[in-house]
């Protein structure tokens, strides 16, 4: 019974393995679309779109895959080197995911988001001379 319950679990980490690359790939597709659709061609604005909609695909897909890899884990006999083969994937994973995060949003999750200051007009600029 254990057996086959084992048997099951990795064919789900299996295809939660392939759905996780499958979101980094159409996420790749879908910024392309998204990105040369909103503005009929390539520019500055157009590469930053594409960039932020890879980088947010491609961290959905890293969780996905750590997801997969703690179910296949979880099947197999634990061994002190499972247990470490898992916990060195996990940190690799989570390491990519808190650089790709820190790309696309200038700051560290634990960071306040940046204000943005309030633009002052030309004629406020030229009252305060």
């Amino acid at each position: 019974m254990v057996e086959i319950l084992a048997r099951y679990i990795d064919f789900i980490a299996k295809i939660v393995e392939v759905i996780g690359v499958l979101i980094m790939f159409f996420g790749l597709l879908y910024a392309f679309y998204r990105g040369v659709r909103s503005t009929g061609r390539f520019t500055h604005d157009t590469y930053v779109e594409i960039r932020q909609t890879v980088g947010k695909s491609i961290l959905l897909g890293l969780e996905v895959l750590i997801a997969a890899d703690i179910m296949a884990t979880v099947v197999t006999e634990p061994t002190l080197r499972s247990v470490l083969v898992l916990g060195f994937i996990v940190l690799i994973r989570t390491f990519l995911s808190l650089s790709l995060q820190v790309e696309l949003e200038g700051r560290f999750p634990w960071q306040h988001s940046k204000s943005v200051p309030e633009k002052t007009s030309k004629t406020e600029h030229a009252d305060e001379l």
